[in-house]
C-alpha cells in the first residue's frame, strides 16, 4: 500500500450469474421493457437468437466493485471516498440470461494532488469473452 488510500494494481472482483429474475426486476425498476430484454420471440428472430441483459445492469455490477473498493478505503479514515462516475463504458458482447459475469476492478492511476484514483473495469463471461469495459473515478474529500 502506498501513502495514498489505494495502490496501482490493487483489485477487487465480483461474480454473478444473470438470472431471469435479475432481468425482469431490473426492467420493472427502470421501466426499460424493450423487447431486447423481455421478449424471447422477438429476439429469436435476431442474430443474438435470445434475450440479452440490460447494459445498465452490467453497470450496476461495476458499481458493486467500486463500492467494494470504496469500503476498503473507508476503513482508513481521514477522508471520505466518493464516486465521481464511470467513463468510457462499452458493451463489447451480449450477456444472455444464465451467463455468469466476472467483474474485475483494478486501480490504474493515482493522482494524489487531486485526491483521485482512476480504475479500469472489465466484465468477462464464463466463456472468457470480454462483454463490457469502463473506467471509474474515486475522489477523496476531507471529513469535517
Amino acid at each position: 500500500m502506498s501513502g495514498f488510500h489505494v495502490s496501482v494494481g490493487e483489485q477487487v472482483a465480483f461474480s454473478k450469474t444473470v438470472g431471469e429474475s435479475d432481468v425482469y426486476l431490473f426492467a420493472g425498476i427502470t421501466g426499460d421493457l424493450n423487447g431486447l430484454h423481455v421478449n424471447e420471440h422477438y429476439m429469436s428472430g435476431t442474430s443474438y437468437g435470445r434475450r440479452i441483459a440490460h447494459g445498465a445492469l452490467l453497470v450496476g455490477f461495476m458499481s458493486t466493485t467500486s463500492t467494494m473498493m470504496i469500503a476498503r478505503c473507508d476503513e482508513k479514515g481521514g477522508e471520505t471516498p466518493v464516486s465521481l462516475g464511470f467513463d468510457r463504458i462499452r458493451f463489447t458482447a451480449p450477456v444472455f440470461i444464465n451467463d455468469t459475469v466476472n467483474v474485475t476492478y483494478t486501480v490504474a492511476e493515482i493522482d494524489e494532488k487531486r485526491r483521485r484514483a482512476l480504475s479500469d473495469i472489465e466484465v468477462v463471461n464464463q466463456r472468457g469473452e470480454t462483454v463490457a469495459v469502463a473506467q471509474h473515478i474515486i475522489k477523496w474529500v476531507p471529513q469535517t
